[in-house]
């Protein structure tokens, strides 16, 4: 099968992939990348390099095509991953703040987490939150 996506890196594109892998200070995927460019640039099949770098053709085939269709940064590179969206902005880190500042209930020396965190849900619109969310937002302000 012809290939549709041909790597052909230049002399420094090569220099600067040894380099990368060869350091060491990069994330895995990273160089798994960069090893890929280069083994593609050597004229290996797919099959070969997915059994050298135990990874999958399809991780191959899209890293060819990215270097293909933009250049050695688009394929090694990575959109940036958003992940979860935090429960605490910063105006619920605000509202935490201030309560723990404030005097504690009637009845009570101190604020504890768990009265924290049953303020924080009552005063705000979060259906719920951890007691760790809120020792990690008040460690961070102290």
């Amino acid at each position: 099968m012809a290939k549709t996506y041909i790597v052909e890196l230049t002399k420094a594109e090569k220099t600067d992939l040894v380099k990368l892998t060869q350091k060491g200070q990069h994330n895995a995927r990273k160089i798994k990348r960069a090893n890929i460019l280069l083994l593609a640039d050597m004229e290996k099949t797919d099959e070969e390099i997915a059994a050298t770098l135990h990874t999958s053709i399809p991780t191959i085939v899209r890293t060819r095509q990215k270097f293909v269709a933009g250049n050695l940064e688009f394929a090694l590179g990575e959109k940036t991953r958003s992940g979860r969206v935090p429960k605490l902005n910063n105006k619920v880190e605000a509202i935490l703040t201030t309560i723990a500042q404030s005097v504690p209930p009637d009845g009570r020396r101190r604020w504890t987490l768990k009265l924290l965190t049953d303020r924080l849900v009552t005063l705000t619109k979060l259906e719920s939150i951890s007691y760790e969310s809120v020792r990690l937002v008040l460690k961070k302000i102290t």
